[in-house]
């Protein structure tokens, strides 16, 4: 039976992201070099010195690791990076009696660490008063050391992992606005196109039901051909529906116009109709289709009107019917909708009243 586990992919840098961090840790040469110049202590102080600085490297390589594993739901992620960074601290301490100053040589790991491992104001704070801290030893209490280099490091060091780290968490927010922005374009869409699919065939489901309702007294055989119409367009309207929501519906211009055809004559209303697509630019025929199905649809639904007349041209279709206009009604969804469709598409779409004061034009430009 196969495993019902979610399958975890990582990409590269999670995988192997901390062995090209782990090549800092050459810099350690300065602490190993410090404890084999250390005459004035025993070898075997000296060996000891050395395996801790071995341990510092391994807890070091370790912390990284377990960071780049853990996400930031995960219950360990919190306390991973402060035990780690408290485990260096107290490493890189117990060399101070045999090394003495040099134990500042750690710093910059300490620092490098302590930023990814905090949360940010935490790990500026750590990295400010480990550099105040390293300068303040370096150029005023261990004089003429040269400790001064590794004061200067220390603050190269915090000034890029702030920025580093600084910048991605900005590039992490980027990310995530832009999947809830593409989740909310993916809605709108949807919600779009169910409104368009079905506000359409409703409709014509609607008519062609009034009128067999009004034939079955007086043309049995028409009223069970309007019948037989609705339930053809009633299982193409949830194919449309399925077909919506997984994204695969794309509207088609010369469907579109037959439907146009058969919606307006089901209601009544005088088709001017064209039946070729072929003179509209074929980059702009999607968007033409939505836009006749949604005005064809408001034509049969709120217009009353006698006749309707579809134009198109290469960027441009015009519907027009004689009906009774606007009649300073709000926009509802549908043209609302068409609105976005049309200007997403670098298009505009205008409605208005014909000069003889009744009917409704609308025309769509691309």
């Amino acid at each position: 039976m196969a495993d019902d586990a979610a399958v975890q992919v990582h990409s590269p840098w999670e995988r192997y992201g901390w062995i090209v961090q782990s090549v800092w840790l050459v810099f350690l040469f300065f602490p190993i070099s410090a404890f084999l110049g250390s005459d004035q202590h025993p070898i075997s102080a000296r060996v000891l010195g050395i395996g801790m600085v071995v341990v510092f490297a391994v807890v070091y390589t370790m912390g990284i690791r377990r960071l780049q594993r853990y996400s930031s739901l995960d219950p360990g992620a919190a306390l991973t990076g402060p035990i780690h960074l408290v485990g260096l601290t107290l490493i890189a301490l117990g060399t101070a009696p045999i090394i003495g100053s040099e134990v500042l040589t750690f710093l910059p790991f300490i620092v490098a660490f302590g930023m990814f491992a905090l949360p940010l104001f935490w790990g500026v704070v750590t990295a400010a008063v480990a550099v105040v801290g390293s300068g303040i030893w370096a150029f005023l209490i261990a004089e003429g050391t040269g400790l001064w280099v590794i004061a200067f490091i220390t603050l190269a060091v915090a000034v890029m992992t702030a920025g580093s780290r600084f910048l991605g968490e900005q590039g992490a927010h980027h990310d995530a606005m832009s999947r809830d922005l593409a989740v909310v374009e993916e809605r709108e869409r949807v919600a779009r196109d169910v409104h368009d699919v079905l506000g359409h065939s409703l409709t014509v489901v609607t008519v062609k039901a009034e009128l067999a309702e009004r034939l079955l007294a007086i043309d049995p055989e028409r009223a069970r051909a309007e019948l037989a119409d609705i339930q053809i367009l009633s299982r193409q309207a949830l194919a449309e529906v399925r077909a919506t929501v997984g994204g695969l519906r794309v509207a088609n211009l010369s469907e579109e116009l037959a439907a146009a055809r058969g919606a307006l004559a089901g209601a009544g209303i005088d088709p001017d109709v064209p039946t070729d697509s072929a003179v509209v630019d074929p980059r702009h025929r999607t968007v033409l289709a939505w836009v006749l199905r949604e005005a064809v649809t408001n034509v049969v639904r709120h217009s009353d009107a006698d006749a309707c007349t579809v134009t198109l041209g290469p960027s441009r279709l015009t519907v027009a019917d004689d009906g009774r206009g606007m009649e300073a009604r709000p926009e509802g969804n549908g043209l609302r909708g068409l609105r976005e469709r049309v200007t997403a598409a670098g298009g505009t779409l205008t409605i208005r009243t014909p000069e003889a004061g009744y009917g409704t034009v609308l025309e769509v430009r691309l």
